[in-house]
C-alpha cells in the first residue's frame, strides 16, 4: 500500500501537525505501507527531520511571505498551484491513500487532487471548513463532536472522532505509568518546538518567583526556538533547572513529572494518557475550544490566552496546586476518564479496515 502525507510545518505553524503524521506513518509502515511525505520548504520546516525518520520526501519551493498568516493568505489565493504541484508527484506513484494535514486546504483541493489517489483522509480538529474524503480524523474531546462535521462532509464519510483515536508516539507505549498523590516535587514546562509567543520563558520566570529550590523543574525545547540563549542561561544559573533540547524522550519527562506546564494541541492528549495535570496556555485559536472544554471537566487548570497570561498568572497557579493536592487528584481522575476508551493503533485499524465508528 502506498501512502502520501501532504503536510507542513515551519517556525510558526505545523510542528504538531507533522508529529501526528509521523505517529500514523510509522503505524501504516508496521503494516507494510510505503509512505512518503510532500511538504513545502518554509524557515524552521521539518522536512529534515522527517528524512531522518526514514521517509520519502518531496518538498514543494518555498515562498517568500513565510510568517503563518501570509502563508495561509498565499495558500487559500493559491490552492489550485499547490495541488498541481502535489498532484505532478502523486501522479507518478499509485497512491493508495493521500493523507491531508493542514489547516488551508479544503474540499476544493481534495476534490481536485482526488483522481489522483484510490482514497482521501484528512486530519482536521477546526471544523471550519467543508472536506471531500472517505476518511476524517479528529482525536480531540469535544462535547457533540459528531455534529461538529455533520454539514461539513458527505454521509459516507468515515467519522474517527474523539480521544480513543488518539496518535499515540511509540515512546509513549513503553513509558512506565505511575499513580500521583498530588504533591508537586517535578515540573514539566514544555511549549513545543518552536513556542513562537514565548511561553518557556514566562514560565520559567514564574517558577523562579517561588524561590523553591527543592522543586525539580525540566524544560523542553525544540531547535526553532529563538529564545534558546535566554532560556539556557537562565536554566544554567539555577541547578534545580534542566534544560532539554530537541529531545526524544519526553514521555519519560512526563511520567516523572508531577504537575506540566503548556498550551494545547498534540501534547494534550499526551499529557491525558498519563493522566499528568496541567496548568495550560492557549497559544493558537485551534486551541480554545480544546482547552476550554477540558478546563469545565476539570481536566486542565486553564489560565487563558498568551496575551492575557503573564509569569504572575503562572506563579500564583503554580503555587496554588501545590499548596492544595486534592484539586491536583481530581485532575487526575478527570484525565483518567477522558482516556478510559483509548486504544493504541486504533484509527491505523480503521484506517485500513475501512469500517465506520459505532
Amino acid at each position: 500500500m502506498n501512502v502520501c502525507f501532504r503536510v507542513d510545518s515551519s517556525r510558526w505553524i505545523g510542528t504538531g501537525h507533522v508529529m501526528r503524521c509521523l505517529v500514523l506513518a510509522e503505524q501504516l509502515q508496521l503494516n507494510g505501507a510505503e509512505v512518503t511525505f510532500v511538504c513545502r520548504r518554509l524557515p524552521g520546516d521539518l522536512t529534515g527531520f522527517i528524512e531522518n525518520r526514514g521517509y520519502g520526501l518531496r518538498t514543494l519551493p518555498s515562498l517568500q511571505s513565510t510568517d503563518q498568516k501570509h502563508y495561509f493568505q498565499w495558500f487559500r489565493a493559491n490552492w489550485k498551484l499547490d495541488a498541481m504541484q502535489t498532484i505532478n508527484f502523486i501522479r507518478k506513484k499509485q497512491i493508495d491513500w493521500l493523507i491531508i494535514d493542514h489547516y488551508a486546504i479544503d474540499e476544493k483541493w481534495e476534490q481536485f487532487t482526488k483522481p489522483y489517489a484510490n482514497q482521501i483522509m484528512v486530519i482536521d480538529d477546526l471544523a471550519d471548513r467543508p472536506h471531500n474524503c472517505k476518511v476524517l480524523l479528529d482525536q480531540n474531546f469535544y462535547p457533540n463532536s459528531q455534529k461538529r462535521y455533520e454539514h461539513l462532509v458527505g454521509p459516507q464519510t468515515i467519522m474517527l472522532l474523539g480521544p480513543k483515536y488518539f496518535l499515540l508516539r511509540e515512546e509513549f507505549k513503553f513509558v512506565r505509568q505511575r499513580e500521583r498523590d498530588g504533591s508537586v516535587t517535578r515540573i514539566l514546562i514544555s511549549f513545543g518546538g518552536s513556542d513562537p509567543t514565548k511561553e518557556t520563558l514566562k514560565a520559567l520566570k514564574a517558577v523562579q518567583c517561588l524561590n523553591n529550590t527543592e522543586c525539580i523543574i525540566d524544560v523542553v525545547i525544540g531547535k526553532s526556538n529563538l529564545d534558546y540563549v535566554s532560556i539556557k542561561s537562565i536554566c544554567a544559573d539555577n541547578p534545580n533547572i534542566r534544560l532539554h533540547y530537541q529531545i526524544d524522550y519526553i514521555a519519560e519527562l512526563m511520567a516523572k513529572a508531577d504537575l506540566s506546564i503548556g498550551a494545547g494541541g498534540s501534547t494534550t492528549w499526551e499529557r491525558c494518557y498519563l493522566s499528568l495535570p496541567a496548568i495550560t496556555i492557549e497559544t493558537a485559536e485551534n486551541q480554545s475550544e480544546i482547552l476550554y472544554s477540558l478546563s469545565k471537566l476539570g481536566a486542565v487548570y486553564h489560565l487563558g490566552t498568551s496575551e492575557d497570561v503573564d509569569e504572575k498568572d503562572i506563579a500564583r497557579a503554580v503555587k496554588k496546586l501545590m499548596e492544595n493536592p486534592c484539586v491536583l487528584q481530581k485532575m487526575i481522575k478527570s484525565l483518567k476518564e477522558i482516556m478510559k476508551d483509548f486504544e493504541s493503533g486504533l484509527a491505523v485499524r480503521q484506517l485500513l479496515g475501512g469500517s465506520r465508528d459505532e
